[in-house]
Formats: structure tokens, C-alpha cells, sequence
């Protein structure tokens, strides 16, 4: 079944949550995968048990209540964010397997710009040395998933400094573009839908 990918660019936190959860309580055994690319304007968003604390100063930045797993994370223009709206029995897939797959495509995009990504054992995203590069949060509702990736490529990371990132006091974050000034979200958007599609086209075919 073929799997649709969506470009949005810059859109609405608020308004985007409010497709995924209507095309996921719409959807059926039928309804083909898709993957959403697109940015969001500056916005600190708090996950399912996220907890105010982690919020130290908003500085007038909105925060929003979000429905995905996870802590408070931000995002903004020059990030590169991700929405994996599937049907994960269709991979015989779990939650845990799902994100573990998630963070080997980013390690995999992050290559081939030659950088050396990693993951870290009960602390979800991909890490550069001691920085964050990469958050994954997603939720899961009768097997559909929803929600995904976030990756910084070009933006303001100043305002990370005003939360404690993921629930993690100190944590610092990076960017692809400061390994590789010149880079822009549309180069990395495609390369990063080119290796999700190849990555679930493999699933697909060794079920």
C-alpha cells in the first residue's frame, strides 16, 4: 500500500494537532500511511505528563498542552519536524520498535552529512557528542500512530535555554547547521522522506 507524504511548511501547532487526531480517529484497516513534513512558528509544547517546572521562562512564547509522549520540547522555523501518521500492525510493529527505528533513520540522514549520531538508553531522540540534535514523541491510539520527530537543521536555539529540554535540566542542543552551515530544511526534508519511505517500504515487504 502506498504511503502518501504531505509537504505543509510553516503551520500551526494547535491546528495540526487537531488533523492528526481527526485523520487517526477517521482512519481504518484501509486508509493508506502518510508522513507529514512542515515547521511550526515558536512554540513550547508539553507532552502527556509533562510537567509545568520544566517550563522556566516562556518569555511570551505560546505553550500548548499535546497529547504525544515525552516532556516539554520547542519548536520553530528551521526545524524540521516529522509526523508519522501509521497503522503499526501493518509492520507488526511496537511503540518501542517504532522509535528504535525512528532514531536509525536520523543516525542514518546525520551520516551522510558525516556526522556521528547516537542514541542513550531510556532517554528517547539522537544525541551529537553530549547534544541533543533530534526529539521523538508519539502516541499511539487503537494501534494507529501519530505525532514523530523533531529535527533541528537551521534554527534559534536560544529559547531552549528556557525549559529544561525533555525533562533534563542542563541539556544542551545542536544543530545540523553547525556542522554544516549552508544546510536548509528543504534539502534535509527530502532526504529524510526518501530514507522513511525506503525504511517502510523494507518493513512492508519482509511482512
Amino acid at each position: 500500500m502506498k504511503i502518501y507524504s504531505r509537504f505543509l511548511g510553516v503551520q500551526p501547532y494547535e491546528a495540526v494537532l487537531e488533523a492528526m487526531r481527526a485523520f487517526t480517529a477517521d482512519r481504518g484497516p484501509e486508509t493508506p500511511d502518510e508522513l507529514w513534513f512542515l515547521e511550526h512558528p515558536p512554540v513550547f509544547t508539553l507532552g502527556q505528563a509533562g510537567k509545568q517546572e520544566h517550563i522556566l521562562n516562556a518569555h511570551n512564547i505560546p505553550v500548548v498542552q499535546s497529547c504525544r509522549g515525552g516532556q516539554v520540547t520547542y519548536h520553530a522555523p528551521g526545524q524540521l519536524i516529522v509526523y508519522t501518521l501509521l497503522d503499526l500492525k501493518r509492520y507488526h510493529l511496537g511503540i518501542k520498535q517504532w522509535v528504535s527505528q525512528l532514531e536509525q533513520v536520523v543516525i542514518q540522514l546525520l551520516a551522510s552529512y558525516g556526522i556521528e549520531g547516537q542514541t542513550r538508553c531510556k532517554a528517547p531522540g539522537v544525541y551529537v557528542g553530549n547534544s541533543k540534535i533530534a526529539s521523538l514523541g508519539l502516541r499511539i491510539r487503537k494501534g494507529y500512530c501519530y505525532h514523530g520527530l523533531s529535527l533541528n537543521v537551521c534554527m534559534d536555539l536560544k529559547p531552549f535555554q528556557y525549559i529544561n529540554p525533555c525533562g533534563y535540566e542542563g541539556l544542551q542542543m545542536t544543530q545540523l547547521s553547525n556542522f554544516v552551515p549552508e544546510v536548509i530544511v528543504k534539502e534535509v526534508q527530502i532526504k529524510l522522506e526518501h530514507l522513511l519511505q525506503e525504511q517502510l517500504l523494507a518493513m512492508t515487504e519482509s511482512n
